[in-house]
């Protein structure tokens, strides 16, 4: 027992012998992960008692030790306020831990961990710590609590299944039976969990020595045999131990009774069938009669050293298959420096490895599954199981590599999307995990699995996920319109129409913000309530608080050439003269009174508004003109302004086509292109009006510039 509890926290990553988490006090030390601060102090109540995560954090204090220990540490309360004001600085926490293992108070100890573990669940050296502060507290059934807590947030954790073993075999009175059984059976549990790892030779080593020590060499044999079928670290160290182990034992102590009859039988027929060969055959060695039973006889030694030689011979051939699978692995499992959790963000090439790694471990399993899919019909068993494995390997790799990489979000995404094809719990459970525990506020994943839970049907959990995130993220104004978005499909127009108001109503401090939401209001209750009234009066309530916001104007003159345009135009004009009349900028003015002179020519009922509304618009364009003379003048060279008064470098411009407005605006109408009777001022506007716009579309690209203030709904 001893030396299984000895092989405890041996690894050495620089070590060609295996690859493990190095200590905690390498593997903490100071550095801040590239969060988001959060916003509201609910967040650090959830944290403190575990109520976002999904792991227990039920109290670990035994009854009245709360009262003998009296008031917390002299620092605690400072240290614990910093924590609790930014859950998110490691530094905070790892000088509150520290500081209550220096002062050894079990009650402080206990709130830190507990706070700490839940929102740093993977790291697995404070569980350690954890359960080691129980034991010497003399409470061994809350150690046990705590590991089988670690345990499951981080199942893939050896050196916590070790330590876990360890403490029951340090605490469990193994001469009981029922000892032996709950060890085998913790042991199983670890190598169904852990076993795949690459990683995992460690927790197999101690496996075997354990069934060892019971004196159970059948069991150990079937340890070997499990292991020498998966790909790890040191799988040829491995399959040296279980040679030796062969042919250090005779075949009945090692081998169950169905495979010593197999092998036993095996090295009989090759005896015959080498006899056979010599044609020296004795009466013995002839078929017996129906019914007479084979002579008793014991294995000599000559017999037992060729079912050894048989037994290593069918191990060769599965070593061989995973000595390959190995070597597949090889440079990928090379390339991961850091295979642990910490909060100091990973280099580039690290995450180029697990994108790389996980790619091709996906490859492989789908091959391996249109392999099986193709060999179906022929019913090769081999090839289903090679299926399964692949499957289950690539599980593997994912949870390791969601370790190191918890805090980035497109390795959760990437896991999602290979399991959303095989199962939809699997997908809910892992957002779960993503979203409840390692990134409680990225609110892109968490908008993710509010789309899935909506997907699939499940509308109530999309709503209470996305109402969630807003209390955690206050203020986000995607998440706020995704519920709109939500209440809206589920044809609750009421609910969402009662959100963008209550929005509206929150942002007007915010004239931006205000605008923004006021839009989307006035949108919704125009095109989907169908009450135009109700959407111009939340536009011009906004234009009231934001009378320079060029884009409500817009919105509103976009509302009123909705409507029957022939019982509306003086309502259209009033608009266009409303903006002009507005502190808005002389471009969008232009645009303004472009709009308005192109809704006159299309749809005014008299020449007398077109005029109008073209004079008005000159009058723009000359202003805005002599305003970019007087800037431009103002930046003139002077020895060129020089040179062009002495008529040394005058220049002929060359011939270009009529500019496009409003760019480079004409401020006179051009002179008539036909004769008679067009000298007129409307013939002259004609000619102008078609140079300037020479067809719809020269209007279209200024004033879909609109589009861009609304980001995709």
């Amino acid at each position: 027992m001893w030396s299984i509890m000895a092989a405890e926290g041996t690894g050495d990553p620089s070590n060609n012998g295996e690859l493990t988490n190095p200590p905690v006090t390498e593997l903490y030390e100071p550095g801040v992960a590239d969060l988001p601060k959060p916003d509201i102090e609910e967040s650090v109540k959830s944290g403190a008692d575990g109520g976002d995560t999904g792991i227990s954090t039920a109290s670990y204090t035994a009854e009245g030790e709360e009262e003998e220990e009296g008031e917390m540490p002299t620092d605690f309360e400072r240290l614990w306020k910093l924590t609790s004001d930014n859950p998110q600085d490691f530094n905070s926490w790892t000088d509150l831990l520290q500081y209550c293992e220096q002062e050894g108070h079990m009650r402080a100890s206990r709130q830190a961990l507990n706070a700490f573990l839940v929102r740093y669940p993977l790291c697995y050296g404070y569980w350690k710590k954890f359960v080691d502060l129980e034991r010497q507290a003399g409470h061994n059934d809350k150690a046990e609590e705590v590991c089988e807590r670690g345990l499951k947030a981080i199942p893939l954790s050896v050196d916590l299944w070790i330590h876990y073993i360890n403490l029951l075999l340090g605490t469990l009175n193994m001469n009981l039976p029922d000892s032996t059984r709950r060890i085998r059976s913790v042991f199983e549990e670890a190598v169904a969990a852990a076993g795949w790892d690459f990683n995992s030779d460690r927790l197999w080593d101690l496996f075997a020595e354990w069934e060892k020590e019971q004196a159970n060499l059948k069991s150990m044999t079937s340890v070997y045999d499990r292991v020498l079928r998966v790909p790890t670290q040191l799988y040829n160290t491995h399959y040296e131990k279980l040679k030796t182990h062969l042919t250090s034992h005779l075949p009945q102590d090692i081998l169950s009774p169905e495979e010593y009859s197999k092998v036993r039988s095996e090295y009989k027929q090759s005896q015959i069938q080498a006899k056979k060969e010599r044609s020296d055959i004795t009466a013995d060695e002839e078929e017996r009669p129906p019914g007479e039973d084979e002579p008793a006889d014991n294995d000599s030694e000559e017999a037992v050293q060729k079912m050894q030689e048989l037994l290593l011979v069918s191990r060769e051939e599965v070593y061989q298959q995973n000595e390959a699978e190995v070597r597949k692995r090889w440079n990928y499992e090379e390339s991961i420096k850091r295979p642990y959790f910490h909060v100091k963000p990973l280099d580039r090439a690290q995450l180029k490895a697990w994108q790389s790694y996980l790619d091709w471990e996906i490859a492989e399993a789908e091959t391996a599954a249109m392999t099986a899919e193709g060999t179906a019909v022929e019913g090769h068993e081999d090839s289903k199981q090679e299926c399964v494995a692949g499957h289950e390997r690539v599980l593997i790799l994912f949870e390791r590599c969601l370790i190191a990489c918890a805090l980035y979000e497109e390795f959760w995404d990437k896991y999602v999307h290979y399991l959303e094809p095989r199962g939809l719990e699997e997908v809910r459970n892992v957002y779960r995990r993503a979203c409840e525990i390692h990134l409680p506020y990225k609110h892109s994943i968490h908008l993710q699995w509010a789309s899935f839970e909506e997907k699939h049907g499940n509308i109530s959990e999309a709503r209470r996920i996305l109402e969630s995130l807003e209390i955690t993220v206050p203020g986000l104004a995607e998440v706020r319109l995704r519920r709109v978005g939500l209440e809206r499909r589920a044809a609750r127009l009421d609910v969402a129409e009662s959100l963008l108001k209550e929005t509206v109503d929150q942002s007007k401090d915010n004239p931006t913000l205000h605008a923004f939401y006021s839009i989307k209001l006035a949108r919704f209750l125009h095109k989907l309530c169908k009450n135009p009234a109700r959407a111009r009066a939340v536009l011009q309530e906004a234009i009231e608080l934001s009378p320079d916001n060029g884009r409500l104007y817009q919105n509103l003159l976009e509302l009123e050439m909705s409507s029957d345009l022939r019982a509306n135009g003086g309502v259209i004009q009033q608009c266009v003269a409303k903006a002009l009349a507005a502190p808005l900028s002389p471009k969008t003015k232009i645009l303004f009174s472009q709009r308005g002179l192109q809704f006159a020519e299309d749809f005014g009922t008299t020449v007398q508004s077109v005029l109008s509304m073209y004079e008005e618009h000159q009058k723009l364009l000359q202003e805005h003109n002599a305003k970019r003379e007087a800037e431009n003048s103002d930046n003139d060279d002077p020895e060129k302004m020089s040179k062009m008064d002495d008529g040394s470098s005058l220049m002929v411009p060359p011939q270009t086509a009529p500019p496009t407005m409003p760019h480079a605006p004409m401020t006179t109408p051009p002179p008539s292109m036909m004769g008679g009777d067009m000298s007129g001022s409307y013939g002259s506007y004609g000619s102008w009006y078609q140079q300037q716009y020479g067809g719809y579309g020269s209007y279209q690209n200024p004033w879909n510039q609109y589009n861009q203030y609304y980001p995709p709904s």
